[in-house]
């Protein structure tokens, strides 16, 4: 195999959404797993659509993704004079022709199509005029597209895609298409086939929707002398209700700076987009960069259209399970050195960031992230259920608190006499408040779990959590006896 060149072309239109960024990584993975190159290019000929906001989000994106690229960020505008030669080559060659049929008069055509209940096709009305009436007509100031001069025999353009298997298509089937608007200016078909012969681009890598044009640009490629790339088109992703993810349609739960904003780790986004369509050929789910180079391959792309199941409605778990639960598992077994400069993030944006984290109290927040984060999803749980362990305005879990405390108006009397016994404890460890949790317990013919649960819920606001006794030795031991006390105004 020559040098493998593939390419991520996205529109600078918007932000970088999920099905953009699983293209991305797929053209990346099969790079590098060919130890090949990856082209950036921004296609930003729609110039009332592009902004450079949008193509700082693309970038963005990528980057904090851990999406590198060889050659770029090229921009398709730039190359709008070859984008120009080319449709000229086409016209010269008898590939293409002038056609100056009216909007008026193709809408006519179309809608006596439609009342016939018809398929309509550009019927070739230009295709034969000599070059002396393609003259008069320019003589004339009509204005005129260029069409692709599409052979008219019985047989097929084909290929073979490397997920679809053989595709064709009969000719008669393709009508005489437009590459160059009357305005002048060429179509995405005509330029996109440019750039990737310019950038000797060996493998396109994209999604199924772009499959209807594939026979289209390979029609052009063959005019052009061009070698045909290898073409994979990968499954859509597609919503609960079979609906296409898109930026129109489903807003800003389906862009990667969501995610990065809502406490995802860039590579268990990453990990999570690679599985909407493809498959190692086992059960394993998680990667680290290297196992899915190594693993990658287009053999592995399925056929059948992947669902993204996103949890709009749901504050709390917003986006599909597996994608959170594979942040978490990465969340959870990351060298806890490398989670702490995130957490600080997060703590620093919600204003509970205290530089000695950074200083004397380094170990104890370390040990705090390591005692926390069994039971989080994203970074943000952190700030938001994590709090208690950071900040003393911190909201009691609902839950939590009618279960384990109001349930319990006898509490009002108890935790604070335990908050006393612990007080007066020359230390509070492990051991010593298991100790005295459980004789306290039984003298006041109490089960255990009931003074427990509800110091749970007082100290850290969540129903469930690392083992209390470890946090009580962990904790400072003023805050456990100031927040046990603080039972008695839950019951006024």
């Amino acid at each position: 195999m020559s040098e493998v060149r593939v390419r991520f072309p996205p529109s600078p239109t918007g932000y970088l959404h999920i099905g953009g960024a699983r293209t991305a990584i797929y053209n990346w993975l099969f790079a590098k797993k060919h130890n090949g190159k990856l082209v950036l290019r921004i296609e930003d000929t729609d110039a009332e659509r592009s902004t450079r906001e949008s193509i700082q989000g693309i970038l963005d994106g990528l980057t904090w993704l851990g999406i590198t690229w060889d050659e770029g960020p090229y921009f398709q505008s730039e190359f709008a004079a070859e984008h120009v030669a080319a449709a000229n080559k086409l016209l010269a060659s008898g590939h293409a022709y002038k056609c100056f049929c009216t909007k008026e008069e193709l809408d006519a055509k179309r809608e006596k199509a439609q009342a016939n209940k018809e398929d309509y096709k550009y019927d070739g009305t230009c295709r034969h005029l000599t070059p002396d009436e393609v003259k008069a007509k320019e003589a004339q100031g009509l204005a005129a597209v260029i069409r692709f001069k599409v052979p008219r025999t019985e047989g097929k353009i084909g290929f073979n895609d490397a997920v679809y298997g053989r595709v064709e298509r009969a000719y008669q089937d393709i009508e005489d298409f437009v590459v160059v608007r009357s305005n002048g200016l060429p179509l995405y078909l005509l330029c996109n086939v440019v750039d990737d012969i310019r950038d000797r681009i060996t493998h396109v890598i994209r999604g199924q929707d772009g499959l209807v044009n594939t026979p289209r640009q390979i029609l052009i490629y063959q005019a052009l002398g061009a070698t045909l790339p290898t073409f994979a088109h990968m499954p859509l992703t597609l919503d609960l209700n079979k609906a296409k993810i898109s930026k129109r349609s489903h807003g800003e739960i389906v862009a990667v700076q969501f995610y990065r904003d809502h406490g995802f780790l860039p590579w268990a986004l990453a990990n999570f987009l690679v599985l909407l369509g493809w498959s190692p050929g086992d059960d394993r789910e998680i990667f680290s960069r290297e196992e899915l180079i190594q693993a990658f391959s287009l053999n592995g792309i399925t056929r059948s259209n992947s669902i993204f199941n996103y949890r709009k409605d749901d504050p709390k778990f917003f986006t599909d399970p597996k994608a959170l639960n594979i942040n978490a598992h990465y969340l959870r077994t990351l060298p806890i050195e490398e989670i702490a400069p995130l957490v600080r993030k997060e703590l620093e944006k919600a204003g509970i960031w205290d530089d000695a984290y950074e200083g004397e109290k380094k170990a104890w927040f370390l040990r705090t992230l390591t005692l926390i984060r069994e039971r989080f999803h994203t970074l943000t749980d952190f700030a938001t259920v994590g709090r208690a362990y950071f900040a003393d305005d911190f909201a009691i879990d609902e839950q939590a608190l009618n279960k384990n405390v109001l349930k319990h108006p006898e509490l009002k009397d108890l935790l604070p006499e335990l908050a006393d016994r612990f007080e007066a404890l020359p230390q509070l460890t492990a051991a010593e408040a298991e100790r005295v949790a459980r004789e306290f317990a039984e003298a006041k013919g109490v089960k255990p779990g009931l003074p427990i649960n509800a110091a749970r819920a007082l100290i850290t606001g969540q129903i469930k959590g690392p083992s209390m006794f470890e946090l009580f030795e962990h904790l400072d031991k003023e805050l456990v006896v100031k927040r046990l006390r603080t039972v008695a105004q839950y019951f006024n």
